[in-house]
């Protein structure tokens, strides 16, 4: 998501841009990008280089590749059968930074990503961003999270409110820790209206969820760094849509449709509170998938909160793991003659438009785009 709105307000700013909008975020996707967009010599004919890069690969790709600008968002539990504790990613890279010199743009709200901006003290070109408490924000952590503790003093931090999971506004009361001066703030956040505010500049948007406001406030203080106006800004970001899964708004034989990759806990925790935050009727898709690009370990499951579901009349599940979603679900609370598992995913979607009640589809990884094209088949 942000690693493609950067490139298009880049874009839209008449830049030529390489980028791996597909999301291929490791080595072989990276190179097989550049590959794609070089001349027989090797050389390559742009302005900027956008790249998403998958979390254990930043050191690998750019001991080879000049960094100018690292944006990093937010870190979560994801495939610990491949990436292991979020613990041992985060030294990772902030070992990686220790000798890094070039923008460092990180969001204040997560307190695993703050902590970065320490790794070089001599580093002067470390920005953060953040997001004003939204309507939906709470008192306590609803869903599963890991920033618990100060990583400098060890003292438990505290919040002054969470927007999701670990996100929200937080100091550490021994040291301090969390309270940086803010390069890029996020205020008037109306997710009904799509609207926020950064720098007292009006910003419309087609997303309605808290994750992407801090995703288009990252984009902002990147591309505020590179010199691009206001106006391009607002207009590319009014545009910007992804056609991808991630956030998709469809209407399929006259039914609202909304679906939304959700790979980790928090994913779905994310894609759960925006349909916790719709008041209409509405029936779930979950599928669930555990193929080796998915992580074979899908014990992340038990930190989904499926409590309190707002308004959904029933719930489908379909993928490899099927059965296990549905049992979540079912321990959840949420009634199980409301629960269908469908192995065949086919099946689950013609089961789930029997009705014309709007739908809310999420899915793994290596389930999202089969998912989407076969509900795009009943279009």
């Amino acid at each position: 998501m942000t690693n493609n709105a950067i490139g298009y307000v880049l874009k839209t700013a008449n830049k030529k841009v390489i980028s791996n909008t597909e999301g291929n975020n490791m080595e072989t996707g990276i190179l097989s990008t550049l590959l794609k967009s070089c001349s027989l010599t090797g050389k390559i004919n742009a302005d900027f280089l956008v790249f998403e890069v998958d979390e254990g690969y930043v050191p690998v790709i750019f001991k080879d590749l000049k960094l100018d600008t690292l944006v990093v968002l937010d870190f979560f539990r994801d495939q610990l059968d491949r990436n292991g504790e979020v613990e041992s990613l985060i030294l990772k890279i902030n070992e990686f930074l220790k000798t890094y010199t070039g923008n460092l743009i990180l969001n204040n709200d997560d307190p695993n990503v703050a902590r970065l901006g320490q790794a070089n003290p001599e580093n002067h070109n470390v920005y953060y961003f953040s997001v004003e408490k939204y309507s939906h924000a709470s008192e306590f952590m609803k869903e599963a999270g890991e920033g618990k503790f100060c990583p400098f003093c060890n003292t438990r931090l505290e919040y002054e409110y969470y927007q999701y999971s670990h996100i929200g506004k937080f100091k550490c009361p021994n040291c301090n820790y969390g309270d940086n001066e803010i390069y890029k703030l996020a205020t008037k956040v109306d997710l009904k209206n799509r609207t926020f505010e950064v720098d007292n500049v009006v910003y419309k948007t087609k997303f309605n969820s808290i994750y992407n406001i801090y995703n288009f406030v990252a984009v902002i203080s990147c591309c505020t760094l590179y010199g691009i106006e206001i106006e391009t800004m607002q207009k590319a970001l009014s545009n910007f849509v992804l056609n991808n899964g991630r956030l998709e708004e469809l209407t399929i034989n006259e039914v609202p449709t909304i679906i939304n990759l959700a790979k980790n806990p928090t994913g779905s925790n994310v894609s759960l509170r925006i349909l916790n935050e719709d008041d209409d009727e509405k029936e779930l898709l979950f599928v669930l998938n555990d193929n080796l690009a998915d992580g074979h370990d899908v014990s992340w499951i038990w930190d989904i909160n499926f409590d309190n579901l707002n308004n959904v009349s029933r719930i489908i599940t379909s993928g490899t793991r099927a059965y296990d979603i549905a049992i979540r679900i079912k321990t959840s609370g949420y009634p199980a003659n409301k629960i269908e598992p469908y192995l065949s995913l086919p099946r689950a979607v013609e089961e789930l438009y029997k009705t014309n009640i709007k739908k809310y589809v999420i899915a793994n990884y290596t389930s999202l785009q089969p998912t989407r094209n076969e509900i795009l088949k009943l279009k």
